[in-house]
């Protein structure tokens, strides 16, 4: 990337960019030299203009068009002369005070978090959410439903609530299940779900004789209630902030962009370029690597518990975005997410 040409060029690309990004029109020579305010001629201008497109940085749909950034031209504006702002009180304010109840379901405060990143750009929000096969636990409790029925209800050390509903096939007793759950929190600080499993069916064949008709059905219940899943939950909300958008006049273009989040492998592989690195993270169209979402642009950062990145969130929207606004947006949010799981 050419970091090196004149100030005159940074203004006037700048310039192309956001109001490219308003209007999502094409942008012209007498509409820049207008908002810069500079004392240079249409003409001059559209020499620049034609410069920058040379440099691959803008190009022109149509001869008589003006001109609009290119995926290069975005990338060059968000590394060189995006202006970023911090949200101001009263955003933070609104933002912090959505997550009141959302301290303790996993569930709903992933999803509460998606629905803040959506509502707040007026994009998708996105929130991948850690993998079970990594979750430690602390606490485990089983509490008979109804006959046949029994909930296992997870609690992990960040003080997030996981519950399962396990159907079984012989009836047991809430007695049998307190035993079940005793004998579990004996042991299981600190390790994963995989091994407290592995650990309490040990140990339960072991002492095989304490549960005679119903040890079958109890280790299934361990079993089922234990076990690992490799596969990222991502909560996504907004999908109705972009059907009005232009770019997505093409029915298909939105169909492949949905399709993409429901692929279990695409969402796996997002996951893993937007941990690593740790924190902001800014793609734009193809960088993403997923052929759906050549359309899009994705900032995500990571959150975490006592220091260890747990999973990332984020906005996908169009590339021309309002970066300006969704980069603080996304960094603070996962901010304040790492703190509300720290301080549980």
């Amino acid at each position: 990337m050419v970091v090196d040409f004149s100030a005159r060029m940074r203004r006037i690309l700048g310039a192309v960019v956001e109001d490219y990004i308003d209007t999502a029109e094409p942008v012209g020579s007498k509409l820049v030299a207008n908002k810069l305010g500079l004392n240079l001629s249409p003409a001059t201008i559209r020499s620049i203009m034609s410069d920058l497109e040379e440099l691959g940085l803008l190009f022109q749909p149509h001869t008589s068009a003006g001109r609009v950034p290119t995926e290069k031209g975005l990338r060059f504006y968000v590394d060189y002369l995006l202006d970023i702002h911090e949200l101001n009180e009263g955003e933070r304010d609104v933002i912090r005070s959505r997550y009141l109840g959302y301290q303790i379901e996993a569930e709903d405060l992933f999803r509460e978090t998606s629905r803040i990143l959506s509502s707040s750009s007026h994009h998708l929000g996105v929130v991948w959410a850690p993998k079970m096969s990594l979750m430690v636990l602390q606490h485990i409790e089983f509490i008979k439903l109804k006959r046949r029925w029994v909930m296992a209800i997870l609690v992990s050390p960040t003080g997030l609530v996981y519950h399962r509903v396990v159907e079984v096939e012989e009836d047991f007793s809430q007695s049998e299940l307190d035993h079940l759950s005793g004998q579990v929190n004996s042991f299981l600080t600190g390790l994963t779900l995989q091994q407290a499993r592995e650990k309490l069916i040990d140990q339960m064949r072991d002492e095989k004789s304490v549960y005679d008709r119903l040890f079958d059905q109890a280790v299934r219940l361990v079993q089922t209630a234990l076990a690992v899943n490799d596969e990222t939950d991502v909560f996504i909300e907004g999908r109705t902030n972009i059907i009005h958008d232009p770019e997505f006049g093409n029915i298909s273009i939105m169909t492949d962009l949905f399709r993409a989040f429901e692929e279990k492998a695409t969402l796996v592989k997002l996951l893993d370029r937007c941990i690593k690195p740790d924190g902001i993270r800014i793609s734009i169209g193809s960088e993403s690597e997923v052929q759906e979402m050549e359309t899009c642009s994705l900032v995500t950062s990571t959150y975490s518990y006592k220091g260890e990145v747990l999973g990332a969130l984020g906005v996908v929207g169009l590339r021309r975005m309002n970066y300006s606004k969704v980069i603080p947006l996304v960094d603070y949010t996962a901010k304040l997410l790492t703190e509300i799981l720290d301080e549980t």
